[in-house]
């Protein structure tokens, strides 16, 4: 199905939002838009919908299966507005949103359903898990020159670090850490300093009065919470291109980075158990 605009779309296309769990997906570009629609399919969401510019090409074979809604995601709060309409017209499901050339893995994946998923983390009492977004890159940048590759993708296997977060009051907030890494780490003169974080509560149950903020965190300072206070919590991650565009499409950084590999750069293997063997993303109580 596709839509002129998201009013069209939560007028006549509520639908889709009946069910959940729904992905939201934002297209920036026109790079990796099939293989970033197409993981997620995989993956067992209830809907799909995709949210890019009109003029946007799309295999046929992918508009019957998902719904496409016309809209320009810039400025970036662009996005934050309408997840927060989403949020409001859909109370009580589970979404999640990514954008291009982004692709979710969680413990398990190859075998289980983001449906199972997420049964298991509400039995758990919880509303929302905390995504690491781990930079992807392409190993050869004379041959990738805008820095993707998922065939030829690699990773940092390490190099990722935790800070404690602190409330607006200076004191240290319960179970929040902002985490950093990856490309945003090591090339972090090109990278304002308030878009290092790597991480994202990018799974979260939608309520009437949740708001999502411009740096990716809820207004409920539980849903941004890693963990609950009796026992570690699954986590998952978002295998993100998205660092890598940006770097290498932006003339104050592309000249400066002849490659993106150093000493730790390791081939993604496109699995969930080598995440899970670097630490990236957490299997908690699911076994």
């Amino acid at each position: 199905m596709q839509y002129d605009s998201l009013d069209d779309f939560l007028s006549s296309g509520k639908a889709a939002l009946a069910k959940g769990p729904v992905a939201l997906v934002f297209i920036e570009d026109d790079v990796e838009v099939d293989s970033t629609i197409r993981h997620h399919l995989n993956l067992g969401f209830q809907s799909l919908i995709a949210f890019m510019p009109q003029d946007f090409a799309l295999n046929p074979d992918l508009t019957e299966r998902i719904h496409r809604v016309a809209l320009s995601c810039a400025p970036r709060n662009v996005v934050f507005d309408t997840i927060n309409k989403i949020i409001q017209a859909a109370s009580g499901i589970w979404m999640y949103y990514c954008y291009n050339a982004e692709y979710l893995f969680f413990p398990f994946c190859e075998t289980r359903t983001i449906g199972e998923l997420l049964a298991f983390h509400a039995e758990e009492r919880r509303d929302a898990m905390l995504n690491h977004v781990v930079d992807l890159y392409a190993d050869d940048l004379n041959a990738f020159p805008n820095g993707v590759a998922p065939d030829r993708a690699m990773l940092d296997s390490t190099g990722y670090y935790a800070h404690t977060r602190h409330d607006a009051d200076g004191h240290p907030a319960d179970r929040q850490l902002d985490m950093s890494g990856g490309l945003r780490w090591r090339f972090e003169d090109h990278i304002p300093y308030e878009r290092r974080r790597i991480d994202r509560i990018a799974l979260f149950k939608s309520r009437k009065d949740l708001k999502l903020l411009p740096e990716h965190t809820f207004n409920d300072p539980e849903y941004n919470t890693y963990s609950c206070p009796w026992h570690h919590n699954m986590t998952a991650a978002i295998c993100s291109f998205r660092a890598a565009k940006a770097l290498k499409r932006n003339a104050g950084s592309t000249f400066d980075i002849p490659t993106f590999r150093w000493r730790n750069s390791v081939q993604f293997e496109w699995t969930s158990n080598q995440l899970l063997d670097l630490g990236l993303i957490e299997s908690g109580q699911w076994f």
